[in-house]
């Protein structure tokens, strides 16, 4: 009992003490809160500075008309604006809790506070806290010149196969029934130092190729061949569809806008024309075939998993044009889709690609 009282006595002129520490300091807080108000002010001012002058570029190098600089600078200057009078209020509230409180600001807290990278916990006096529990974690520092982004990749649109022999309009596939799915991610990093005309993009996407037989045919395998047969039963639908994992790599030329601040240099591509070449390589993760149809008065759905003979290694040649983040893609498997094929055929795709 007599350690209990000796702890609460210390623990009671411990919290005393920072009381009387926090009301001798509060106006000194106050004073330094009241010269942050300024500071956010000139912060914010010297930013629209770089702003107006980044837009005046623009408009020397003919990117956009007066009519839209003046837009723009109105824009920023209301944003601006916003921003002084947002960071300011939050200072101003800061100021009168402590004026209302004399610097003393007694929070108990029943539950983990997260401040920043800082995690509080227990008894928080003026803002301060008795007992500070502090993650090891590290603050990213901004680089002043990033020369690498990543993006998520998504393209759908057109599949079909080029066979030997004959042309795209003699296909045994349905034109529009025939469709890709590709989805991935990239890496774009800049190739020279002091310019952004060429960009080397690299990354991995998950391809799926699906090819619908016109007509009532299947795909079987038949004497070491994958070929396509007339079925024994009415299909209401056929699909056969290849996955695939490979890693593309392309070269992209285009133009670039240069956003340069004290803090910051970057490049920009935003609403800039794009041209990539390249191609990739990888690997088939499966290939199965969907079926409808109905038997005897039943519907029946077949999925079959099999090799049907399909290409283990895939690689091939593929090409993006477009403005921004929407672009035209083409893609074509130089690897055939069936090995030991007595006719040859690859696989090609045509479609919409979008980098988010």
């Amino acid at each position: 009992m007599k350690t209990i009282t000796f702890y609460s006595a210390v623990l009671f002129l411990f919290l005393v003490s920072q009381v009387s520490i926090g009301q001798e300091n509060y106006q000194k807080k106050i004073e330094a809160l009241k010269i942050e108000k300024q500071r956010i002010v000139e912060q914010e001012k010297n930013a629209l500075k770089f702003e107006v002058r980044d837009i005046n570029q623009r408009l020397e190098n003919g990117d956009i008309t007066e009519n839209e600089a003046r837009i723009l600078k109105e824009e920023v200057a209301k944003q601006r604006a916003l921003n002084i009078e947002n960071r300011v209020a939050i200072i101003e509230n800061r100021i009168a809790l402590l004026e209302r409180n004399k610097g003393d600001v007694l929070t108990l807290t029943e539950s983990d506070t997260i401040y920043g990278d800082r995690m509080r916990l227990g008894l928080l006096i003026d803002g301060k806290p008795v007992f500070t529990f502090k993650p090891n974690r590290r603050k990213k520092e901004i680089k002043y010149d990033r020369r690498t982004y990543s993006d998520f990749v998504m393209a759908v649109g057109l599949n079909n196969a080029l066979i030997e022999g004959q042309s795209l309009s003699d296909s045994p596939y349905k034109i529009g029934g025939s469709r890709f799915f590709e989805m991935g991610w990239q890496w774009r990093t800049r190739v020279f130092k002091n310019s952004n005309w060429l960009r080397f993009n690299y990354g991995f996407s998950f391809q799926f190729n699906g090819l619908k037989p016109d007509g009532n045919r299947i795909f079987i395998q038949e004497d070491g061949q994958t070929v396509l047969q007339e079925f024994e039963y009415d299909l209401d639908k056929s699909k056969f569809r290849m996955d695939n994992l490979v890693f593309p790599v392309h070269f992209e030329v285009g133009p670039s806008r240069l956003k340069k601040t004290e803090r910051t240099l970057r490049y920009s591509i935003r609403d800039q024309f794009r041209l990539g070449f390249g191609g990739y390589g990888g690997f088939s993760l499966g290939t199965r075939q969907k079926l409808k149809y109905n038997r005897d008065g039943d519907n029946v759905k077949d999925k079959l998993k099999r090799d049907y003979n399909s290409s283990d290694l895939i690689y091939g040649v593929s090409g993006y044009m477009g403005i921004d983040g929407v672009l035209l893609y083409l893609k074509y498997d130089l690897n055939p889709i069936f090995k030991d094929a007595d006719v040859k055929q690859n696989n090609i795709s045509l479609g919409l690609r979008f980098d988010i």
